[in-house]
């Protein structure tokens, strides 16, 4: 702020100085800050706004403070207010008064816009990255595990048999979901604001179109004003990975569940699981337990976000600067979470006659003695009443179903026979022969196709 003071009259104050700071976060933006400037600098001199050998000491000049911050010897001024103000500062200083002359042409609003931008193009190739890697964990987790079988489950309830396969193939759809929503979210970020200014547009002549293809956008703004002050693009990332987190924790919750004494379905491996200060028996699932508890602060930065945008006029307001800490803390759990959880998914150890052992409890098979019944003519909702009080009747017995005898069943219906024994688990599996079923030859090819998925759109 120091470096702006035609206007006024005092020195900004130290406590105004460190509240509107913004350097202390956002030069994490310094490459695309650069490269963005060493683009505007060529386009100037293209357009004859300065000149060649102009350019070139620019152009110099930053990237030799590109190599002063990767090296750790630049030093930010929190004075100089953000990572615009320390670049430009620090080029004057390096290259002369013609260093002034770069943000001709341009404005901080402008600027600040395409560095975002930039970043969020990178942010949203990682992240779907991240998600390809976790896709290729639970289908290597399910082609390895093919033939395990494991109930599956509404209201926490067991239901119906299901291949473990199937239910990781749904989580693959989930991802790929996602997938869809950061590519359509790089659409909308695909979209060159340089040339806006502060909210106008610019007076100079300059080829916004050479612009845009070197950096690699496909569009170009078409209004100023809402080119300066449009964030809809970091909301697009941040509902994207709100989802995509909300898909984690569901994931997360099941590990949680499976690795339990209680369901012991699963065991998680030693890198991927602590022990307890005082219980030494203890492995508890925590990296699963903090990708689920990371989840709220992703949504939190979502609300935050939409908070600030939602009473802004037109078109830019320095409550923008807002936009940036919950954003990278947003990319940066994201793209954590999903290596994390793709790791741990890729080490976890499926105890298969554990959930064998549980799809023979719980009367997995009700749903298929009625359909027994319904293709021996009887209507569904009769059929529906004649095994829940088989049910009632088996359990009060304490017995399975495949325990009673044939006249216990016929006291419930004449229609069951002798063939009602060969209603078993795989049987069940093999009745679900459609797309998008559970029987073993959809989920082979489900596998297949997502397999295919992997290897033709990787990241």
């Amino acid at each position: 702020m120091s470096q702006i003071r035609g206007r006024f009259k005092k020195e900004t104050s130290k406590l105004a100085e460190a509240y509107t700071a913004s350097v202390q976060f956002d030069k994490r933006l310094y490459p695309y800050d650069i490269a963005g400037s060493i683009v505007h600098a060529r386009m100037m001199a293209k357009q004859g706004i300065v000149t060649e050998p102009e350019a070139r000491t620019i152009v110099d000049g930053l990237n030799s403070i590109k190599e002063e911050i990767e090296q750790g010897k630049f030093k930010f001024k929190p004075e100089l207010e953000d990572i615009h103000m320390n670049i430009e500062s620090r080029l004057i200083e390096k290259v002369g008064e013609v260093g002034g002359k770069l943000h001709t042409a341009r404005s901080r609003n402008d600027q600040i816009a395409l560095d975002l931008r930039l970043f969020t193009r990178d942010a949203i190739a990682g992240a779907i990255k991240g998600i390809r890697g976790l896709q290729n964990a639970l289908i290597t987790l399910a082609e390895t595990n093919k033939g395990t079988v494991i109930p599956g489950y509404t209201h926490l309830q067991r239901a119906q048999p299901v291949l473990l396969a199937h239910h990781m193939l749904a989580y693959f759809e989930m991802l790929e979901r996602d997938i869809h929503r950061f590519r359509c979210c790089r659409q909308r970020t695909d979209i060159l604001p340089l040339g806006s200014g502060a909210l106008a547009g610019v007076s100079y002549e300059i080829d916004r179109e050479f612009l845009a293809k070197e950096l690699g956008f496909d569009r170009i703004s078409e209004n100023s004003l809402d080119a300066v002050s449009d964030r809809d693009f970091l909301l697009e990332y941040e509902a994207a990975a709100s989802i995509c987190m909300m898909h984690l924790s569901r994931l997360a919750e099941e590990i949680v569940l499976w690795s339990s004494v209680e369901f012991g379905f699963i065991e998680l491996d030693d890198a991927y699981a602590t022990g307890s200060s005082i219980m030494p028996q203890k492995k508890n699932p925590d990296v699963a337990e903090l990708a689920r508890g990371k989840t709220g602060r992703v949504y939190g930065n979502l609300m935050a976000l939409l908070t600030t945008m939602k009473g802004l006029p037109l078109s830019y307001n320095r409550d923008m600067q807002e936009d940036k800490e919950g954003f990278f803390d947003t990319v940066d759990t994201l793209l954590a979470s999903l290596e994390i959880m793709a790791g741990m998914m890729s080490t976890v150890h499926i105890k298969a006659e554990n959930t064998a052992q549980a799809v023979q409890q719980g009367y997995l098979l009700a749903t298929d003695l009625a359909d027994y019944l319904v293709k021996k003519a009887e209507p569904f909702r009769n059929a529906h009443d004649i095994v829940a009080r088989l049910v009632s009747y088996a359990s009060g017995q304490d017995k399975t179903l495949d325990m009673l005898s044939l006249e216990a069943y016929k006291q419930f219906s004449p229609l069951f026979e002798e063939d009602v024994y060969s209603i078993t688990v795989e049987s069940s599996l093999a009745a679900r022969d459609n797309i998008g079923g559970t029987a073993p030859k959809r989920v082979e090819q489900a596998l297949a196709n997502a397999r295919k998925t992997l290897e033709e759109s990787p990241a």
